[in-house]
């Protein structure tokens, strides 16, 4: 599992506000298109879905065409982790492009609203109050998915890396500050006290106005 994000030079994902920030460049979100196009699958957590309402396709045609030779559908499987089963239904993840979709809730959750998304995607439900993402993964795993890529957000990051299920961070550092005592940076979550997740620096590359950060989780 990789986890990919952009944050600014002090560590923040967004504004305070929470909305959609545009942080790194051209290069970089051709770079992120690749790393979609050559995934199983791409997760994303509710909060991400309910303030960015991305659509997670694979953008460039050539790459959507090379899946389809490899016969693999022209999109990655889509996921979101929706423990109280909030996705809207009009949510762009499952409403653009093809290919399969997952929304996985907890036991909390709402027996309606989970049949009012059983009618766009695959729900599958795991964990009493929150989702179990151990769980979760095991049942993608027998799904097929592989190589799973997360676009966040701060507090899905936190519950994966926190759980050890983290092999792999891509990191973009832009070239702004966005500041706020409140800003959601890369991970957030009740963060660690001790034995901290230890990182090995794979790479270091200059792109755009910024520079990627590719780091091995050492689990």
């Amino acid at each position: 599992m990789i986890i990919n994000a952009a944050m600014s030079a002090d560590g923040k994902i967004s504004t305070v506000e929470r909305v959609q920030t545009r942080i790194s460049g051209r290069k970089d979100r051709d770079r992120v298109d690749a790393l979609k196009a050559g995934s199983d699958a791409i997760m994303v957590g509710i909060g991400t879905v309910l303030a960015d309402n991305p659509s997670l396709t694979v953008k460039s045609k050539k790459r959507r065409e090379d899946r389809k030779r490899a016969e693999k559908d022209e999109y990655p499987m889509r996921i979101v982790v929706d423990s109280s089963a909030r996705t809207p239904i009009d949510a762009e993840i499952l409403n653009k492009g093809s290919g399969k979709r997952i929304i996985a809730v907890s036991k909390r959750a709402i027996i309606a609203d989970v049949d009012r998304l059983s009618e766009k995607a695959e729900i599958i439900v795991c964990g009493r109050e929150e989702v179990d993402l151990k769980n979760l993964l095991d049942l993608l795993w027998q799904r097929g998915v592989k190589r799973l890529m997360v676009e966040g957000g701060a507090t899905l990051n936190w519950s994966l890396v926190s759980q050890g299920l983290v092999d792999e961070i891509y990191i973009y550092i832009g070239n702004m500050i966005i500041g706020g005592e409140h800003a959601p940076t890369l991970v957030d979550g009740t963060g660690f006290v001790t034995d901290m997740a230890k990182l090995e620096l794979l790479s270091v590359e200059k792109m755009d106005k910024g520079i990627i950060l590719q780091w091995r989780v050492r689990n």
